[in-house]
């Protein structure tokens, strides 16, 4: 389930860690925040700066557009 902000704004965080292994916690260190501040994210209970949205793209190696959504994501096959 992507998370939602009060803004409108989705985003797939979760299932690009899961995909990839990462926890929380190594993604909250590798972008210098504190962890909880992934959960914020992923539950849309908090919209990102631009760049710390850039900076969880850049993570991924994915471009912003595929982590964050003003419209809900089509399923991933």
């Amino acid at each position: 389930m992507a998370g939602k902000d009060s803004d409108g704004v989705v985003n797939r965080i979760a299932v690009l860690r899961a995909d990839r292994g990462v926890s929380r916690r190594q993604l909250a260190e590798a972008l210098g925040v504190h962890y909880q501040t992934i959960g914020y994210l992923e539950r849309g209970e908090y919209a990102p700066s631009l760049n710390l949205a850039l900076r969880i793209a850049a993570f991924f190696e994915v471009p912003v557009e595929s982590v964050f959504s003003l419209a809900p994501f089509p399923p991933l096959r």
